[in-house]
């Protein structure tokens, strides 16, 4: 949710400042704003909708100014409009907020009582006007320190101030913040690809740190004040890596970069040659695994997809019981878990605000945790005892595609650790398993020439109204994801079922005009999967099938069908999904929605 962006140096910030939040705009985009010093007063320009429209109020970068901050925003409290935009300001205080203050309704009142006017709908602007009560009589640093120590709640904020023309202030709790350093100059942003192209030696803030930002320094302090020495850490992505690249949108070149991205992700991690993976790449060692008689496994979204995957990986290949939770939902039980229990929590921005939750309260009940995630230095990274990284690279599309098939990918990796040091798997065994994973990136990249075919059906389809998609086993949570991705870019309705389930309940709503995707794998489940397409076929559904078969039989059923190469029972999810994300992908685009930017969504969920 929401994206901030800071600049203080020698350069023009307001074109800084502006470029970070169109890099940034995946995280919210319903306002915009900006403010920047003129003199010595604080110019604000802020309004409903996308960058483009915030750049016509500026009309050009013919003012020059030394320090600046911005925000675009994914409305939480307040609707769209251009009074509920951020920055918002108290007379000389200015400030951009990510997050919730949760006691922000009896801190207006109380400050309502005292004479302070409110003009929006935002907690943002109790905030303000906080900062601004205590500056009066404090440097803007112990203002800040003061508002916090009233504040409840997640959240991140920059503040700039009249009175002190040559600072940023930054704030961060459970919403993250990251500093840019340059020559003489400082960058503060939500997230990296903000400032990448020019800076990309970076500070991780934690959880209840500020930073004070000026041309000559960047001092960090805890709450308190006390100084914080911290690591400099130099990001391995190029700034390339976050543009486009000549594709027409980000989430079609994330969907080519997975071969790449897999490949990233096997690098370095597997022993062919042993049958074996690379069990430190996890930040295991061998006495912690037997250390573990249970797995849990809690993620959001996309990634809980992965999660319900991993669960059949892990119990066929390493032979161990493992659960999957939602990760909002995890806190709301009495989980069982212990000292003996492995919490893997799976976010690819590492930020995700209910899978740290879940992975915190595992840690306060005594379970180990394993973070797999895409964003070095993340907070699931620092806060989980072990972690592992999928290389996805800067993901900006909303919707997740390498980051899923990457986590699929760790999983797999994982399970064949695990399995090998549980005497479950064979040295022979687990090299072949290894063998399929060579293989995966040549294959996914076959996957990919599908994408002519792919767009043809699309044209048939994209003025459905409903989608249902099939599958058994396994595959049954690529059905999921399929129709997720459906629905979130093209707002079509769509809902995955297990194919067993769908004379239960489903079958009622099949007719001529219900497009039935179903995944058709080869092996045990063919037959199974057969006798439920009979059903759909007798209803007059057309049936749109992605296989790894070349029966007659099937293509005769079929309305379409889509053919991919086998490789194993597991790694085919991957396969599956390609054309899945690709089919998704020219029906947004057909039906003229906003593939990159999907109507109420954002790409980190950073709040409850």
């Amino acid at each position: 949710m929401c994206g901030i962006i800071g600049y203080i140096g020698s350069n023009n910030a307001i074109p800084i400042v502006m470029d970070g939040l169109k890099r940034l705009e995946y995280r919210g985009y319903d306002s915009a704003g900006i403010a920047y010093f003129t003199d010595n007063s604080i110019e604000v320009k802020r309004c409903r909708g996308k960058i483009q429209s915030l750049e016509s109020l500026i009309k050009g970068f013919d003012i020059f100014s030394d320090n600046a901050i911005g925000h675009t925003r994914w409305a939480t409290h307040g609707r769209p409009s251009d009074e509920n935009a951020h920055p918002h300001r108290s007379d000389g205080i200015v400030v951009v907020h990510n997050g919730i203050i949760e006691n922000y309704i009896e801190l207006k009142r109380a400050l309502i009582q005292e004479g302070y006017q409110f003009t929006s709908e935002t907690d943002t602007e109790v905030l303000c006007h906080l900062i601004k009560k205590h500056s009066e009589a404090l440097p803007l640093e112990e203002a800040v320190r003061a508002a916090i120590k009233l504040l409840r709640g997640a959240f991140a904020f920059a503040v700039i101030s009249e009175s002190e023309p040559d600072k940023i202030v930054a704030v961060r709790k459970e919403s993250p913040l990251v500093i840019g350093l340059g020559e003489g100059e400082y960058f503060l942003a939500s997230d990296v690809p903000a400032f990448l192209s020019r800076s990309r030696d970076v500070i991780f803030l934690d959880n209840n740190e500020m930073a004070i930002l000026q041309k000559e320094a960047v001092a960090i302090t805890d709450f308190e004040g006390n100084l914080i020495n911290k690591e400099v850490v130099t990001i391995s992505w190029s700034s390339s890596m976050a543009e486009k690249g000549g594709y027409r949108h980000f989430m079609l070149k994330e969907i080519y970069e997975q071969p790449r991205a897999l490949a990233d992700t096997l690098r370095g991690r597997l022993l062919p040659e042993k049958g074996d993976v690379v069990i430190e790449e996890f930040g295991l060692k061998d006495e912690d695994i037997r250390d573990i008689d249970k797995i849990m496994i809690v993620a959001c979204g996309t990634s809980y997809h992965a999660a319900m995957i991993g669960k059949y990986i892990i119990e066929d290949i390493a032979k161990m019981p493992v659960e999957t939770d939602i990760a909002s939902e995890f806190r709301y039980r009495n989980p069982i878990v212990d000292n003996r229990t492995l919490l893997i929590a799976i976010t690819q921005s590492g930020e995700t605000a209910d899978t740290l939750a879940a992975m915190r309260e595992a840690k306060r009940i005594g379970s180990k945790t394993l973070a797999v995630c895409n964003v070095i230095e993340s907070t699931a990274a620092r806060e989980s005892d072990f972690v592992f990284y999928t290389h996805s690279g800067p993901e900006i599309g909303v919707a997740s595609t390498k980051a899923f098939t990457t986590q699929i990918l760790a999983l797999y990796l994982f399970a064949i650790a695990l399995g090998r040091r549980r005497n479950r798997l064979s040295g022979t065994q687990a090299s072949v398993l290894i063998e399929d994973l060579l293989r995966l990136p040549t294959k996914v990249e076959s996957c990919l020439e599908l994408n002519s075919e792919i767009s043809l059906i699309a044209r048939e389809l994209f003025k459905a109204s409903d989608f249902l998609y099939l599958a058994r086993g396994i595959n049954y949570p690529i059905a999921l994801e399929g129709a997720l991705k459906l629905k979130e870019i093209s707002y079509i309705h769509a809902e995955g079922y297990p194919a067993g389930e769908m004379k239960h309940g489903p079958i009622a709503l099949i007719d001529e005009e219900m497009p039935v995707v179903v995944l058709v794998p080869s092996g045990r489940l063919y037959e199974k999967v057969m006798l439920n397409l009979e059903e759909v076929n007798s209803r007059g559904g057309r049936i749109i099938a992605v296989t790894c078969s070349k029966e007659e039989t099937l293509r005769n059923m079929c309305y379409r069908s889509v053919y991919i190469e086998d490789i194993n029972e597991i790694l085919n999810t991957i396969l599956f999904t390609i054309p899945l994300q690709l089919l998704a992908y020219h029906i947004s685009v057909l039906r003229g929605c906003d593939v990159d930017q999907p109507r109420n969504l954002a790409k980190s969920v950073t709040v409850e």
